[in-house]
């Protein structure tokens, strides 16, 4: 009986180590955004099943933000920066949750402020309240003066090879952190 506990635990304890452990919140198969059918700031349609193959890091936010967003693609480049060969293996998606003034060319000038290999998504109101609901990102128009701002997650999500869900990254997080997770991922993948 003591034997057949000790086996028991060994097995867990060999499980565990093959786990990876990651920085971000491993979101290994939840029901967050599976695909989408948006508009490129280059005015081709995409879906996510387009970028099977890469691993897709995904954020939400809007072309005005003073902070955030900015700060959270700066991350992004940096991330693909540090991956090294690796980092051609990362396709960066920024869906503007501010489809009324985030219009093909601002979203085309901002993603290129970034990098040119940035991608920048746009839906009608419609589609971003559906894209948004599915990723369970709240946004909100918050009016100030004669203009508005748009208070939003900050939550930046990693998709596999294989288009599914990973990690969640926080804003906190960073570029370092989000890099070896992704390194980790590209590791269990190929082995």
């Amino acid at each position: 009986m003591l034997s057949m506990l000790g086996i028991a635990c060994l097995s867990l304890s060999a499980c565990k180590r093959n786990t990876p452990v990651f920085n971000g919140i491993d979101i290994t198969g939840a029901d967050y955004g599976s695909d989408f059918h948006l508009t490129g700031h280059d005015g081709k349609t995409y879906t996510l099943s387009q970028f099977k193959g890469k691993y897709v890091l995904l954020f939400l936010g809007y072309t005005q933000c003073p902070d955030i967003c900015p700060t959270a693609l700066t991350r992004a480049l940096n991330i693909r920066q540090q991956l090294g060969a690796d980092g051609k293996q990362l396709q960066v998606v920024f869906i503007t949750v501010d489809p009324e003034r985030d219009t093909p060319p601002l979203l085309t000038e901002y993603m290129h402020a970034f990098d040119l290999t940035f991608l920048g998504l746009f839906g009608t109101l419609e589609q971003t309240q559906e894209v948004a609901k599915a990723f369970r990102v709240f946004y909100k128009k918050v009016p100030s003066g004669s203009s508005y701002s748009m208070d939003h997650t900050a939550i930046s999500y990693l998709y596999d090879t294989n288009n599914k869900i990973r990690l969640a990254f926080k804003h906190e997080q960073s570029a370092e952190q989000c890099a070896a997770d992704i390194r980790t991922l590209i590791q269990t993948q190929s082995s």
